[in-house]
């Protein structure tokens, strides 16, 4: 029997889907013969006494979650999301760097210094990228700090405003699409496919109607019947980043597949992206647990 800690924060159970989420994660470990305990970080100083764990919290290096997926790795646990997912994922240049290394195909990129930013280098981006452009912080999650822009001056107020937290920042191709593909991916193995619808008219995952945030619509479908390509494409993403659990974003162009992001610590909300994989809670367990 494995003893598996799941780490959460006050917020992971805020929304019903999440809260029903970790409720199949427990039930999943029970009927497999197993624990599995929520933890919080006021007991990160418990976490070596079980024999996994699972993070189900906002992860970045600066926050709670990392000091327990780094002491998990310390005492030899099998974690998800481990360290160094967590400092590729969260630092999106980071990120891009391994897909590329991997010959990954994303949106044409290019990273920007502090230094660089003058009106030269920002007309000769948009002449060379095309307009609009796509502007990226380093350090995002669940779309924010991106944004679309269409003139110089629109660049320069978004990049001065990246540049308060960062030293470089992405500028990336505009590719228009209304949903995109998510393809998440467990020790390179595709767990569920599904579709993020976007809502209304917008053009990222999130909309913001007067402070009422409306998300994707979430299509499930059944890996059996989706592309063999976008699959490939998912999971040589994920490769390029590791074994772990992540969420792949990809864009369909012309038949072909784009990689937009990789995710680490990806949504999982019943009722949601494990629509057409309900096993999803039981696979995710038996890795965690070792019996993979």
């Amino acid at each position: 029997m494995a003893d598996i800690a799941c780490f959460v924060e006050r917020y992971t159970t805020s929304r019903a889907e999440e809260m029903t989420a970790l409720v199949n994660f427990k039930l999943a470990a029970h009927q497999l013969g197993h624990r599995m305990e929520y933890v919080y970080r006021q007991d990160i100083d418990r976490i070596p006494s079980f024999d996994a764990l699972f993070i189900r919290s906002l992860t970045d290096p600066l926050n709670a979650a990392y000091v327990a997926s780094r002491m998990a790795e310390l005492h030899g646990m099998r974690v998800i999301d481990d360290p160094d997912s967590i400092i590729i994922c969260c630092d999106k240049i980071n990120m891009y760097m391994h897909l590329l290394r991997a010959g990954i195909r994303i949106p044409e990129t290019r990273f920007i210094g502090k230094t660089e930013l003058d009106r030269c280098t920002m007309e000769g981006l948009f002449e060379e990228l095309g307009t609009p452009l796509i502007l990226k912080a380093p350090h995002t999650s669940f779309s924010m700090h991106v944004d679309k822009v269409d003139s110089v001056r629109a660049f320069q107020e978004t990049a001065k405003k990246y540049f308060r937290r960062a030293d470089e920042i992405v500028v990336q191709r505009f590719i228009p699409s209304r949903f995109d593909w998510r393809v998440t991916t467990l020790n390179g193995q595709v767990l569920f496919v599904c579709k993020y619808v976007m809502p209304g008219d917008s053009w990222k995952i999130q909309r913001n109607d007067n402070g009422h945030i409306v998300w994707a619509k979430i299509e499930a479908v059944d890996p059996r019947l989706a592309d063999p390509k976008l699959l490939e494409v998912g999971v040589r993403a994920s490769r390029a980043i590791g074994n772990g659990l992540y969420g792949v974003d990809i864009k369909e162009v012309d038949g072909e597949y784009v990689v937009i992001e990789v995710n680490d610590n990806p949504n999982i909300d019943a009722g949601g992206e494990d629509a057409r994989n309900p096993e999803v809670y039981e696979r995710i367990v038996r890795y965690l647990a070792s019996e993979v």
